[in-house]
């Protein structure tokens, strides 16, 4: 009787190991998954608040724009291009790299376009302005301002299709 008690036990024993192995087994993989999933979400939280204060930032240029404030509107644009240069400071999660490389795109092209944007205003004021070229080069700059926007929104929707 004690042999089959012990065996009972040693039994049991071996059978509470091995379920306390596979639950550690379970548990070292969730974590990874959950931790990638962490990792992904922190990047979009921060690609978020970029994004939000470059809002605010063209809001106010375009406000110095309606006033024809060139100083206003250097200002503004400087501000707004330090906001974007964040999203090429960013450094994303394997999973998210190509989307991190539409959003570096798209600012990109935004800064370059508010400079350029800046840069014509100011040669208005200037007495050799040559208002001949001013439409073809203020659409070139629309143009490149909405190439920034486009591949912004690449970026988004290929982040919401993960």
């Amino acid at each position: 009787m004690k042999r089959s008690f012990i065996a009972k036990i040693a039994t049991a024993a071996a059978t509470a190991l091995l379920a306390v192995g596979l639950l550690a087994g379970c548990m070292g993989t969730a974590p990874a998954v959950n931790t990638e999933q962490q990792a992904n979400r922190a990047y979009m939280s921060q690609v978020n608040q970029i994004m939000d204060e470059v809002t605010v930032q063209l809001d106010e240029f375009v406000e110095a724009v309606s006033s024809g404030d060139v100083v206003a509107m250097r200002t503004q644009a400087d501000s707004a291009s330090q906001a974007l240069a964040k999203m090429s400071a960013l450094e994303a999660p394997e999973a998210l790299k190509d989307i991190q490389q539409s959003y570096v795109d798209g600012t990109g092209k935004l800064q370059d376009a508010l400079e350029q944007y800046v840069a014509l205003y100011a040669e208005t004021e200037s007495a050799s302005f040559d208002s001949t070229t001013f439409n073809e080069r203020l659409g070139k700059i629309q143009d490149l301002y909405n190439e920034g926007i486009a591949a912004l929104q690449k970026g988004d929707e290929d982040a919401a299709a993960l």
